[in-house]
């Protein structure tokens, strides 16, 4: 499918970009994203940390004040 330019660059939408279609009574609703959800989404909770993540964020942060 491709998306106006305007309506591209409006929306942030890169050449390649993944996006699904609503139709709702009221019209259509473009989302970024395809069906199945975030890749993110897919892996999270797969790793098991030996530290909190607040232990790590404050190793590469450096203590919170």
């Amino acid at each position: 499918m491709t998306v106006q330019v305007e309506v591209g660059n409006k929306l942030g939408l890169q050449p390649g970009t993944v996006v699904t279609l609503e139709i709702h009574k009221d019209g259509v609703l473009l989302r970024k994203g395809g069906a199945g959800g975030s890749p993110v989404d897919l892996i999270f909770g797969i790793l098991r940390l030996r530290k909190s993540t607040d232990s790590l964020l404050d190793e590469m942060r450096g203590p919170r004040g």
